[in-house]
């Protein structure tokens, strides 16, 4: 796995309906309705040692039904090494599948299916050549102006790594109708088996509403300091 310090992240979102909207990474279990659809575009910068990497995510969300959501990722990658070659093209699309089972006095739950396909060109360092599957729960509890949600999930590693475990808890504070200050932490297992140093973070960050179909955020992200490192990450 390419192993990376995250520097910049910047989020354009433009959303008929914002649920688990960025800067947060906690997914919850807010689906689009029947009919509807999302479509978010996000990039992200990374620097590991002169080997850059520019992301660009292009995402689209389509309610299948009231409680169902699919969900179709698409990354372009660019890559700057640090001998001076570069590599850019398609990486590995992401379909996912939202479905949330359960919702009663603001305590919901959903799981979260999905699969990787290997569209990227693996020689050119673009994909991982492999189809990878992952599962994710999900859990929000709604107690006005706070929101809560918890992520519980598990990723199979496309390469000869370990597996990954992922969980995540977010917290959002509603201050005025259009202003919300959000909060997250959590970490995952280190997919390098030589390692016993597991990934974590914490990120802090405001989301304004300028109307009900564009949101405006932006978010300082750190690794924590069991990982020995600084990861910051800014998105607007």
């Amino acid at each position: 796995m390419f192993k990376r310090i995250a520097i910049m992240v910047i989020v354009l979102l433009w959303s008929g309906l914002a649920f688990a909207a960025h800067p947060l990474i906690t997914d919850d279990t807010g689906t689009q309705g029947k009919g509807r659809f999302q479509f978010e575009l996000n990039g992200g910068y990374s620097n590991d040692n002169g080997n850059k990497e520019t992301e660009v995510n292009t995402i689209l969300s389509a309610g299948l039904r009231d409680n169902i959501d699919l969900v179709i990722t698409a990354p372009y990658l660019f890559q700057n090494i640090e001998d001076g070659s570069s590599e850019d093209g398609i990486s590995d699309i992401g379909i996912e599948m939202k479905w949330r089972f359960y919702e009663k006095d603001g305590l919901s739950f959903a799981l979260k299916p999905g699969i990787i396909l290997p569209t990227g060109n693996e020689n050119k360092g673009l994909g991982d050549g492999k189809t990878s599957y992952s599962l994710f729960f999900i859990a929000t509890k709604e107690i006005e102006p706070l929101t809560i949600d918890l992520n519980l999930g598990y990723i199979k590693n496309r390469k000869d790594l370990r597996d990954i475990w992922h969980y995540s808890l977010a917290g959002e504070y509603r201050v005025t109708k259009p202003l919300r200050i959000v909060a997250n932490i959590g970490g995952e297992t280190n997919p390098d088996k030589e390692s016993d140093i597991n990934p974590a973070f914490l990120l802090g960050g405001i989301i304004y509403s300028v109307n009900e179909n564009f949101d405006v955020d932006c978010g300082i992200k750190a690794g924590l300091p069991k990982q020995r490192l600084i990861t910051q990450s800014l998105q607007v």
